[in-house]
C-alpha cells in the first residue's frame, strides 16, 4: 500500500502563491498516474489536475494557467504550484495515486488545508 503525505498548505492572501508537495512511500515513476483533488466545506471532492507517468498534465478549467503539476520520480514526489490564488481556491487539497494497470490500487493522502483570505 502506498502512503501519501501532503505538505505545504497554509494561509495566503489573494494573488499569492503556494507550492504543495506529496511524498510517496514507494516508487511512483512508471506505475502511478498522480492527481490533486480539493474539497471545500460543504462540497464534494473535485479534481484539480493530473499528471501521467509520461509527464502529461490535465487541469480543471478554473485553475488552468494558474496551477502547475509536476513530478520528481527520483524523489517519489509530486508538486502542485499554485499562483494567483483566489478565495475560491480555499479547500483541503488531497494527493491521489492511481496504478496505471491495476485500477483497484488507488491511494489518497490525508489532505492539507489551503486558505486564501485577506
Amino acid at each position: 500500500q502506498v502512503q501519501l503525505v501532503e505538505s505545504g498548505g497554509g494561509l495566503v492572501q489573494p494573488g499569492g502563491s503556494l507550492r504543495l508537495s506529496c511524498g510517496a512511500s514507494e516508487s511512483i515513476g512508471n506505475r502511478y498516474t498522480m492527481g490533486w483533488y480539493r474539497q471545500a466545506p460543504g462540497k464534494q471532492r473535485d479534481l484539480v489536475g493530473t499528471i501521467t507517468i509520461g509527464g502529461s498534465t490535465n487541469y480543471e478549467d478554473s485553475v488552468k494557467g494558474r496551477f502547475t503539476i509536476s513530478r520528481d520520480n527520483a524523489k517519489n514526489t509530486v508538486y502542485l504550484q499554485m499562483n494567483n490564488l483566489k478565495p475560491e481556491d480555499t479547500a483541503v487539497y488531497y494527493c491521489n495515486a492511481k496504478h496505471v494497470l491495476f485500477r483497484n490500487r488507488e491511494y489518497w493522502g490525508q489532505g492539507t488545508q489551503v486558505t486564501v483570505s485577506s
